[in-house]
C-alpha cells in the first residue's frame, strides 16, 4: 500500500477526525466485503503517517460518554455489529467532527453527524 503522508491533512482546512480501522477489525463490520486490503505492517504504518499531519487527532472515549453512547444507541435502535458505528457516532459528536467520511452507508441512521462518502464523485 503506497503510504499518503500528509496529503489528507492538506485537503482539508479543518482538523481531522481519525478513528483508523486495522485488518482484524472488521470482524464489527455489518458488512463482511470490508475486508482491508493491506496487511497489518503497511495499515499501521498508514495509520502513523497519518498521525504526522498535524491537523489529525485521534478520538477516544471522553467523560460523559456512556450517557451521549445510550442515547445514540436508544435513538437510532442498533444491535449487533451495527454498535460499533454507533460508538464512532458517538464519538465524532463528542468531538464536534461535523461530517464523517466513509464509504459505510449505514451512518445516515446517526441524528446529528452527517457523511460523505470520499469515493463518489460529488454532483
Amino acid at each position: 500500500m503506497p503510504r499518503q503522508r500528509g496529503r489528507i491533512g492538506r485537503a482539508v482546512g479543518d482538523p481531522l477526525a481519525l478513528h483508523p480501522r486495522v485488518p482484524g477489525d472488521r470482524d464489527r463490520s455489518p458488512d463482511p466485503r470490508s475486508a482491508h486490503p493491506a496487511g497489518l505492517g503497511d495499515a499501521l504504518e498508514q495509520v502513523d503517517c497519518w498521525l504526522e499531519v498535524p491537523t489529525v487527532v485521534l478520538l477516544a472515549e471522553a467523560n460523559g460518554y456512556w450517557p451521549a453512547l445510550r442515547e445514540t444507541l436508544e435513538a437510532s435502535r442498533v444491535a449487533g455489529p451495527r454498535v460499533h458505528d454507533a460508538r464512532i457516532a458517538t464519538l465524532c459528536r463528542q468531538h464536534g467532527v461535523r461530517e464523517l467520511w466513509t464509504a459505510h452507508r449505514d451512518f445516515g441512521r446517526f441524528p446529528g453527524l452527517r457523511f460523505k462518502n470520499p469515493l463518489v464523485a460529488a454532483g
